[in-house]
């Protein structure tokens, strides 16, 4: 998730360069990600999904408490974040809210779903080489583990068993 984010973010940060934001460079992939999320599910969906995100976060970047979500999903408290950490903690800090915002869309509405949703957003990034974490690891679970196992329960463990009392 960190190399998807990283990717996301390098892209973003190129993209808006020349442009004049009120949100630093590097909160930018959260949030453009918003209104798509809203439309989904709602603010105050989208308001619980960033601030799980963010708690998750704040534990690998202690710094990351400074900021506070709002009621509509924007993020407020980056200016004093950013004058709080050095430049790698911040780097690192964006880096890791963004991994765990895509990690809990991943979980809840799937691989397919996020990364459709990342090509919307941003067409122009190249996803093809991206191998997400969870690629592959519940993809066969239980597709043939029980085959077999209950096709014939019940089926011939009883005759004869009653045939004779008729």
């Amino acid at each position: 998730m960190r190399h998807f984010a990283k990717r996301l973010i390098v892209y973003e940060t190129n993209e808006n360069k020349s442009a004049k934001s009120q949100t630093p460079a590097a909160f930018l992939a959260p949030e453009k990600l918003r209104p798509h999320l809203a439309a989904l599910m709602g603010n105050g969906g989208f308001q619980v999904l960033i601030s799980r995100a963010l708690a998750l976060a704040s534990v690998e970047i202690p710094g990351l408490r400074a900021v506070h979500v709002k009621a509509d999903g924007t993020l407020e408290g980056l200016e004093e974040l950013h004058a709080q950490l050095d430049l790698d903690e911040f780097i690192e800090g964006r880096v890791v809210l963004l991994a765990q915002l895509l990690g809990l869309l991943v979980a809840f509405i799937g691989e397919n779903l996020t990364l459709r949703l990342v090509r919307e957003v941003w067409p122009k990034v190249p996803l093809d080489d991206l191998v997400l974490e969870n690629r592959g690891k519940y993809e066969n679970r239980g597709k043939y583990e029980n085959r077999g196992k209950y096709e014939n329960r019940g089926k011939y463990e009883n005759r004869g068993k009653y045939e004779k009392t008729k």
